[in-house]
């Protein structure tokens, strides 16, 4: 499929890509922050996604779908089709990488943000209007309060007091609106490209009362019980196979049963699902919006996530440009993971920790930062009326964020500019939206974090980073999806074989991102 994806970009690249042609789809492409495999009604998940579940049965669900294990790097291999090793230098998209807006909007398409971009670089000084969106609605950075958020911009403009003015403002909410306001706007004779990147459910826990009542004792099960829930779910469903086992609980959580301050814990998943609801419902905005305009027939939607669910526990602490002062109203901020304060109020700054982050990543090992399945192995749902047939199918085959600039464009007959552009990493998995069905990539990349992994078929190596020192496990994620077995001791040749391809991507990455 690569090869073939190559050959269509050079032919590609001699069209007029000034003219957009009538039957081009509109492209949307929703993103979630930091939420596990099994968190949504879809994948499993007990949290009410009625939007999503909707685009699912009308759509694809990829179940063998990567992201990187952290926020930006997942965002620049998204945007660019490149692993992250060469698409993002500094926190900022690589110059000679040309994204996935900039080569649409060449080819005569509206481009559009609303919600998080976190590739501004340390000085926040590059925006998504620099790489080829015509407008954006966002964050600059990578985290901020729902309630009163930092670098909250409008194109270069910061607009941070908008927030602050307003008693109602919340985060989610505004970007659902703006972008529902970008699809309106749009001209009607123009193909529309949108991004919509939500920061639910990325901490803080904020929500509204109103929203966290909602789910009141739903998690009095605690994690133990929703783990066997989910996994019982995800099983009826075709996600996981009907004999996948569930991996022993992270050594760090206790069992349920045990643990202390269990109204705080209940509080804290509350609000957790509580933030995932109301993007939902945001979505649905952007549905009908579609539908208003007489888009959505002709639109391809994708909804993935930037990495798996984030054990991260708050500290009291914990600085940094994110967290406000104080409250809109002058009051004191009470940060950190308290089971003294309930998450969810403005003045708050709390995340919900090790043990509900064990059971958003159902039924994969580790989190987010990490290249173990539950820090990379995340839900993709692909939906478009006019364009995917056997719709409510489940695509198995391995694909990766990377894959999706290189489909957008397949489907858009779009190209990037040769001159520029370093070659993508990314493999077209455009066949799956016909009869046909995905094989998958054969080989998969990974080094951010606490994490680096090589996936070459059903074979992965994987290694957590201590300082400079890593160790690597080997496993059959066909025979052992949850990595359960490691089988290093037992085949090195395979280790050292996998290993060395690991090494020269790597070097081949380094030397890509070295170039002017």
């Amino acid at each position: 499929m690569k090869t073939l994806w190559i050959a269509f970009a050079l032919v590609c690249v001699t069209c007029n890509p000034s003219v957009a042609d009538a039957d081009q789809p509109n492209v949307v492409i929703i993103m979630a922050d930091d939420m596990g495999y099994s968190d949504i009604g879809c994948f499993g998940g007990e949290i009410r996604t009625p939007n999503l579940d909707s685009l699912a049965k009308g759509g694809l669900r990829f179940t063998n779908f990567y992201s990187e294990n952290m926020c930006w790097v997942s965002r620049a291999s998204l945007l660019t089709g490149v692993f992250h090793k060469t698409s993002m230098v500094n926190g900022r998209l690589h110059r000679r990488c040309e994204t996935l807006p900039e080569a649409l909007r060449r080819n005569g398409y509206q481009t559009r943000m609303s919600g998080k971009w976190h590739l501004a670089g340390k000085k926040y000084d590059v925006f998504p209007v620099d790489r080829g969106y015509d407008e954006f609605y966002g964050i600059l950075g990578g985290a901020a309060s729902f309630f009163a958020p930092a670098h909250l911009t409008r194109n270069r403009e910061n607009i941070e007091q908008e927030a602050i003015d307003d008693p109602h403002y919340y985060i989610t909410d505004a970007i659902s609106h703006e972008a529902t306001r970008m699809i309106r706007e749009a001209k009607p004779d123009r193909p529309l490209f949108l991004s919509v990147a939500y920061t639910a459910a990325h901490w803080p826990l904020h929500a509204r009362e109103s929203d966290i009542a909602e789910y009141k004792g739903k998690y009095a099960i605690g994690w133990d019980k929703l783990r066997e829930q989910r996994l019982a779910n995800m099983k009826r469903m075709g996600i996981v196979p009907s004999d996948t086992p569930l991996s022993p609980r992270h050594p760090t959580v206790t069992a349920w049963k045990e643990t202390e301050n269990q109204a705080w814990q209940q509080r804290r998943m509350e609000v957790y699902a509580a933030q995932i609801t109301v993007m939902d419902s945001g979505i649905g905005h952007i549905i009908d919006a579609l539908k208003k305009t007489n888009r959505f027939e002709n639109t391809l939607i994708f909804f993935t996530i930037d990495n798996g669910g984030c054990h991260v526990e708050y500290s009291p602490n914990r600085k940094g440009d994110y967290l406000p002062k104080r409250t809109r109203a002058g009051g004191k901020m009470r940060p950190g993971n308290l089971p003294t304060i309930m998450p969810g109020p403005e003045d708050t700054y709390q995340s919900y920790g090790y043990g509900w982050a064990n059971a958003s990543n159902t039924p994969y090992r580790y989190f987010k930062q990490f290249d173990h399945e539950g820090g990379i192995r995340t839900s993709m749902i692909a939906h478009w009326p006019r364009g995917i047939e056997r719709t409510g199918r489940l695509v198995k085959g391995v694909s990766h964020l990377v894959d999706i600039m290189p489909t957008v464009l397949e489907v858009t007959n779009s190209s990037v500019e040769t001159s520029l552009q370093i070659e993508m990493d990314g493999e077209s998995f455009s066949d799956a939206f016909g009869k046909e069905d995905h094989n998958g990539r054969e080989m998969t990349f990974f080094d951010h974090a606490r994490g680096r992994a090589l996936r070459q078929g059903d074979w992965k190596i994987v290694a957590t980073k201590v300082g400079k020192n890593f160790t690597w496990e080997l496993y059959n994620l066909q025979n052992d999806p949850l990595e359960m077995q490691d089988l290093a001791d037992k085949m090195p040749q395979k280790v050292n074989e996998l290993a060395s391809r690991w090494k020269s991507e790597s070097v081949r990455h380094a030397r890509q991102a070295a170039l002017d």
